[in-house]
């Protein structure tokens, strides 16, 4: 299970529309030829926002994407119905866990600047 592809600076401009929020995703590929259940998962940002999985099992060899914005969950898209965006666009980290807490993998994109 690996977070495979992210999309944080959404085309166009960021108005916080539908489609600007759900330009904005992140991509999770089950590389198993077993099924996954990632009823109780999360992907996390820095920033502490979380997205729970919630009765979702993804099928072997599959991936599917998360969007930040509102829509109609399917096999392929979920989404987190948010409305506002939630990854950064310079940089951030998505980081996903299992049911347990355990981090699973993180993608880190962009520079981090510490301030002191």
């Amino acid at each position: 299970m690996e977070i495979s592809s992210v999309q944080a600076d959404s085309p166009g401009r960021d108005n916080r529309s539908n489609r600007s929020l759900n330009g904005e995703w992140v991509e999770i590929t089950n590389n198993s030829r077993r099924a996954v259940d990632l009823d109780g998962w999360t992907l996390k940002g820095e920033d502490g926002h979380r997205y729970k999985f919630k009765d979702f099992r993804l099928s072997g060899r599959s991936t599917v994407r998360i969007h930040t914005g509102e829509g109609r969950d399917t096999r392929t898209d979920l989404f987190q119905d948010r409305r506002d965006h939630v990854w950064g666009n310079r940089s951030d980290t998505a980081t996903l866990r299992d049911d347990h807490g355990r981090t699973v993998d993180t993608e880190t994109w962009g520079r981090h600047h510490h301030r002191r």
